[in-house]
C-alpha cells in the first residue's frame, strides 16, 4: 500500500507552523548580569544608566558586587536582539568602579517600535561601607541606605530614598519624591515635581520642590525649605530655618530655646508657629488678609495703636527673630 502523502507533508506543514509560532511568541524575558570588584573602603562607583532603577547598599567586604536586570516582555529572539544593542559595561580602574549601560542600537526602527520602551532596568550595587557614590539614571528610582562617603544622585524621572547617609548628600530628580533619613552631613536636594520629607538630618539642609508638599522633623543644622506649591510642616526642629511656600499653609514646631533666627512665610495660607512657653524670641509677624493671634504676652517694639493683622514685639524678654508673613490667611503664636 503507498504511503499517504498528503497526511505526512500535513503533519510537518502543523509543525513548522508550531514552532514558528513558539518562536515569536510574546512573554517576559529576563535577563541578569553579575560582576564582583576587589575593592578597598574609600573608593569611588561611578554609575550612569540610559534607564532603570539603582540600589545602592553597603556591607563590610571589601569589594564591589554589582547585579544587573534587565527585563523585556518579546519573543525570544526579539529579546536576544535588545539585550545585544543595550550595552552595559562593568570596570574598574584602581579603587574606582564604573557601570555603564546605553543603547547602541538604531533608536529610528527596532528599539521605538517595541522595544526601547519595553526594556527594564534594575541595577543593585553593594559597596564597601566606606564609598563615594556618583548615580545617575535616565529615568527610574535611585536609594542609597548605610553609606559613608560624598554621595550625588540624578534621575530625569523617579523617586529618591536616602537613608543613613554619613557625608555630603546632593540629589536631583526632575519629576518625583525625595526622602532622607537619619542622615550626617549637609543635604542639597531638590525636584521639579514631588513631595519631600526630611527628618533626623544633622547638618545644614537645601530642599526645594517646584510642586509639592515639605515634611520635616527633627533637623539640627541649619535650613532652608522651598516649595512653589505645596504645604510645609516642620516640626522638631533645633537649628534656625527658613521655610517658604508660594501656596500652601506653614505649620512649624520649636522645641527648646531656637538656635537662631527662623523665617516662615507663604503666598496664600495660614502660619502657625509653636514655641517653648520659655522661649525667649522677637517676633515680627504680618498678615495682607487675616489677623495676627498669639497665646503669649509680647512686649510690644512699636509705638502706637496695635493693629490686629501686624505684631512686633519681644516674648519673654526676647531674643532670635521669629518672621512669620503670610498674604492670604492667619498668623498665630501656640505655647507648646
Amino acid at each position: 500500500m503507498k504511503p499517504n502523502l498528503l497526511n505526512l507533508s500535513g503533519t510537518r506543514t502543523v509543525g513548522l507552523a508550531l514552532l514558528t509560532m513558539a518562536a515569536s511568541a510574546r512573554a517576559d524575558i529576563e535577563a541578569t548580569l553579575t560582576k564582583s570588584f576587589q575593592a578597598a573602603p574609600g573608593g569611588q562607583l561611578v554609575v550612569q544608566l540610559d534607564r532603570g532603577s539603582i540600589e545602592l547598599k553597603s556591607s563590610d567586604r571589601e569589594s564591589v558586587d554589582i547585579e544587573l536586570t534587565r527585563r523585556v516582555n518579546a519573543s525570544q529572539a526579539k529579546a536576544q536582539e535588545i539585550f545585544k544593542d543595550h550595552v552595559v559595561t562593568m570596570t574598574q580602574d584602581g579603587n574606582k568602579v564604573e557601570v555603564r549601560a546605553e543603547c547602541k542600537g538604531d533608536t529610528r526602527f527596532g528599539w521605538f517600535s517595541g522595544g526601547f520602551n519595553n526594556l527594564h532596568v534594575a541595577c543593585v550595587i553593594t559597596v564597601p561601607r566606606k564609598f563615594d557614590a556618583d548615580l545617575k539614571t535616565a529615568g527610574g528610582h535611585i536609594s542609597a541606605v548605610a553609606l559613608t562617603g560624598k554621595l550625588k544622585a540624578h534621575t530625569s524621572g523617579g523617586g529618591m530614598t536616602f537613608e543613613k547617609i554619613e557625608g555630603p548628600l546632593t540629589a536631583h530628580t526632575s519629576g518625583g519624591h525625595i526622602m532622607v533619613t537619619g542622615c550626617k552631613g549637609n543635604v542639597d536636594v531638590d525636584t521639579s515635581g514631588g513631595g519631600l520629607r526630611l527628618s533626623e538630618i544633622e547638618g545644614d539642609v537645601t530642599a526645594r520642590t517646584s510642586g509639592g508638599s515639605i515634611h520635616a522633623r527633627k533637623l539640627i543644622g541649619k535650613s532652608v525649605v522651598r516649595t512653589s506649591g505645596g504645604s510645609i510642616e516642620a516640626t522638631a526642629i533645633k537649628g534656625p530655618i527658613e521655610a517658604r511656600t508660594s501656596g500652601g499653609s506653614v505649620t512649624a514646631e520649636l522645641p527648646g530655646q531656637p538656635a537662631g533666627d527662623c523665617t516662615f512665610t507663604t503666598s496664600g495660607g495660614s502660619v502657625t508657629v509653636t514655641l517653648d512657653a520659655k522661649a525667649a524670641v522677637d517676633v515680627d509677624a504680618r498678615t495682607s488678609a487675616g489677623r495676627v493671634s498669639t497665646e503669649f504676652p509680647v512686649t510690644a517694639t512699636t509705638q502706637g495703636e496695635q493693629k490686629k493683622n501686624e505684631l512686633r514685639g519681644k516674648i519673654n524678654g526676647g531674643g532670635p527673630l521669629i518672621t512669620a508673613h503670610t498674604s492670604a490667611g492667619s498668623v498665630r503664636f501656640k505655647k507648646q
